[in-house]
């Protein structure tokens, strides 16, 4: 028998039979450890090192030096922070000779069939260490090519972000690159200055002399009369007297000042301006319009603030980490006549529309943008980590996760908690545009990976499910458009099988050509919330009509159970019953039956399909309540998540009345959660035996072998708090249903 803790910590011990305490405890956790924290904002520069559309940093060295000599060597260097130890699979795609080094150890020296066969991959294992890691590539230059491509292996899931080394650049993202030089150069201290390198460093962070000469929208847009820009700064009033701030400065053209959205100062003509004005103590945001004009020299403005002759601060409105010394930041440039909402320019969630094309927020830097990240980590300005978190994510446990949190919070009837499920879900739509933006001007995007390189249905099915299930409680406008883009996805666009069954191409990847289980939850819960939502009949018949096609492939009739994977390379299923594959199957037919009318032809087959399975897994529960990580192998581990969901799946069974014998199925999803709070959910929340996420084989060994338990994996959690809610609402339908029905019978 499988154990993770002693059973002095487990929650059963500490609450017993208390299923409101068990919930509150398993979200307040989760929610303290993953708080509300925007995404951190870089500087990036645009002519440095882009991704390409598989998320690997395009280290081209013969396109940007093809001048260089033969046999020059050029470095790249860049930090990556680690909170923890773990491993990461990158890759390299050799232009010419390339060496890495990880932590100033040789990890990888190229082969001559490396460097001259086009397609040639290598796939490496780094070991990542808690604080700063060090990455340094050292390329050279031959007639066949200079450079590599190098990134993490699915890159839009193992995310890999890079900072610039040294201190002068600190804070900043991405890569740093020298020109090419004759003589090779030892790695130095890479958190010390760029200045104790006799290499040339790119890209530039300072202007040219020339440059220096001209004012801000001259040196960052050009002399463009006719065309307008915004700049937008924090005014940051520590007066208490209340007397009025004085706004003064020269502009080459018209000038409009906005504070805290009242205009409060136009300028019609080139010159000078002074205005005394009533401003609040403390921050407001201060925005300026400038206008291009053809005859006043130099497009430029300036302007201070004061308080009875006493200068007042001005400081960046967002926190941009690598902009030490910056206080504007600076959009455009706008055609005549085009203006965006003035509400809309004190938001960092925005892309403009500047006549021709979209815009973004920049500084006064060559080629500087600001660039939202996720990131694991927040890292202060003395380089050092503060909190982990998942919020702001867009993937797919995250998605049962949200789910879970918006269903405990309505049965607890803790809107707090429904509230940040919800704004989790709208820090990644209110970033949607910008992040299509973001992979337009950069090649891969920082923020909403998954939703933006949309190729799978986990890309987008489970998190999407989650969000139109938020939509109830928030109406955001941003979902549906999203949701319309998903749909579109999974009804037109999507991989099927003749018959129409969806399934995986995967060209040239390990899933090639092959069927799972698990995409019956990462498609039919979004069809499902998707036709409520907008009434869209054909995408709930969809969802229907995918577990009849599923069935055909991976039903194992001889257990009653599910294969996890077909393989259509192999004809046939893998016959391996995966305890979460299967999972996920009960989990979704349940909010299938659920949402399907009374009258819908599939209705009753879906009927019988859930049944069976129920009963066969209810034939393979273990003694301690949990099933097993390969269901019919039980020398395999005790796996949490899918016991959760065969909680969850029998608890609404017997709400719903699916079941021809419920009582069964009472006492197994008792047994279940029971065994859950003994075995896999620790005092304070913590939850345990939760099996890591999963590719696929047609041995048990793998399963068992390969994927090892996470103490709160996000593919566990949010089924937690599910599992314990429909068990609750299953409990209270007995208890309401066994007190009402003598009173029925005498009637």
């Amino acid at each position: 028998m499988t154990t993770y803790f002693s059973e002095p910590q487990s929650m059963y011990y500490r609450f017993g039979e208390d299923q409101d305490q068990v919930l509150k405890v398993l979200a307040e956790r989760y929610i303290g450890a993953n708080a509300q924290a925007d995404f951190v904002y870089r500087v990036f520069q645009k002519s440095g090192i882009l991704q390409n559309e598989k998320g690997l940093y395009d280290l081209n060295l013969g396109k940007r030096f093809p001048d260089a000599p033969k046999d020059h060597i050029s470095y790249a260097a860049a930090l990556v922070w680690g909170d923890e130890d773990r491993n990461l699979d990158v890759l390299v795609r050799c232009y010419g000779p390339v060496r890495f080094y990880f932590n100033e150890q040789l990890v990888y020296r190229s082969t001559v069939m490396d460097e001259i066969s086009p397609d040639a991959m290598v796939k490496l294992s780094i070991d990542i260490k808690p604080g700063w890691n060090t990455i340094w590539l050292e390329m050279k230059n031959t007639p066949a090519g200079f450079g590599c491509q190098f990134g993490s292996d699915e890159g839009k899931v193992r995310i890999l972000n890079v900072f610039a080394p040294f201190q002068e650049r600190q804070g900043q993202a991405g890569w740093v690159f020298s020109q090419p030089n004759r003589a090779a150069s030892k790695q130095l201290d890479l958190l010390g200055k760029e200045s104790d390198y006799s290499l040339n460093w790119l890209p530039e962070t300072d202007w040219s002399d020339e440059d220096k000469t001209k004012p801000a929208f001259e040196r960052i847009y050009g002399n463009l009369p006719g065309k307008h820009a915004y700049a937008w700064s924090h005014l940051n009033n520590n007066d208490s007297t209340g007397s009025p701030v004085r706004l003064s400065g020269q502009s080459s053209g018209s000038l409009s000042i906005w504070i805290s959205g009242k205009l409060v100062a136009q300028v019609k003509e080139p010159g000078s301006f002074e205005v005394d004005i009533p401003v609040s103590f403390g921050r407001s945001d201060l925005i300026v319009r400038s206008e291009c004009n053809d005859t006043a020299g130099p497009w430029h403005f300036n302007l201070n603030a004061s308080v009875s002759g006493k200068p007042l601060s001005l400081e960046l409105p967002q926190r941009v980490h690598g902009a030490t010394g910056e206080s504007w930041l600076y959009v455009g440039p706008f055609e005549s006549g085009v203006e965006p909402d003035l509400q809309d320019l004190t938001r960092t969630d925005r892309v403009y529309q500047t006549g021709l094309e979209q815009t973004y927020w920049r500084l006064d830097r060559p080629d500087a943008w600001i660039r939202p990240y996720y990131e694991n980590a927040m890292l202060s300005n003395k380089w050092t980590v503060g909190s982990v978190t998942n919020y702001g994510r867009w993937d797919y446990p995250l998605g049962v996760t949200v789910y879970g949190l918006l269903r405990t919070g309505r049965y607890l009837q803790r809107p707090d908690i429904t509230r940040y499920a919800a704004e989790h879900v709208q820090a990644c739509t209110q970033m949607y545009e910008y992040s299509l933006w973001d992979r337009e001007q950069y090649g891969f995007p920082a923020v909403n990976q998954q939703l933006v390189m949309l190729k799978m249905l986990d890309n987008c099915g489970s998190f999407g499910s989650a969000m139109l299930e938020a939509y109830s409680e928030c109406h955001e406008p941003t979902f549906l458009p999203i949701a319309e883009r998903i749909a579109d996805f999974m009804l037109s666009r999507l991989e099927r099988q003749e018959d129409g069954a969806f399934y995986r191409t995967c060209v040239g990847e390990y899933a090639e050509n092959t069927m799972w289980a698990d995409d019956l939850y990462m498609s039919t819960p979004f069809l499902v919330r998707y036709a409520r939502v907008t009434g869209n009949s054909a995408a709930l018949d969809e969802a229907a009509r995918q577990f009849s096609l599923y069935r055909k492939y991976l039903f194992m009739p001889e257990f009653k159970i599910m294969s996890h994977v077909y393989d259509f390379k192999y004809g046939q299923a893998t016959q391996i019953p995966w305890g979460r594959g299967n999972g996920w199957t009960l989990f979704s037919l349940t909010e299938v039956l659920e949402a399907l009318p009374a009258e819908h032809p599939e209705r009753p087959a879906l009927i019988d399909f859930f049944n069976e399975l129920c009963e066969g897994y209810a034939a393979l529960q273990g003694e301690s309540g949990l099933w097993h990580q390969v269901l019919n192998v039980p020398q395999t581990y005790e796996e949490a998540s899918c016991t959760a969901m065969f909680a969850y799946g029998f608890a609404r069974g017997v709400r719903f009345g699916w079941f021809k014998d419920p009582e069964v199925y009472v006492t197994a999803a008792e047994r279940a959660w029971k065994g859950l709070i003994c075995k896999a959910i620790d005092r304070q929340g913590n939850v345990h035996g939760v099996c890591s996420g999963s590719r696929y084989a047609f041995t048990a060994e793998y399963y068992d072998q390969d994927l090892r338990t996470v103490t709160n994996d996000n593919h566990g959690i949010g089924i937690m708090m599910l599992a314990g809610t429909e068990v609750a609402k299953m409990k209270k339908h007995l208890a309401e249903h066994r007190v009402s029905s003598p009173a029925v019978s005498h009637s």
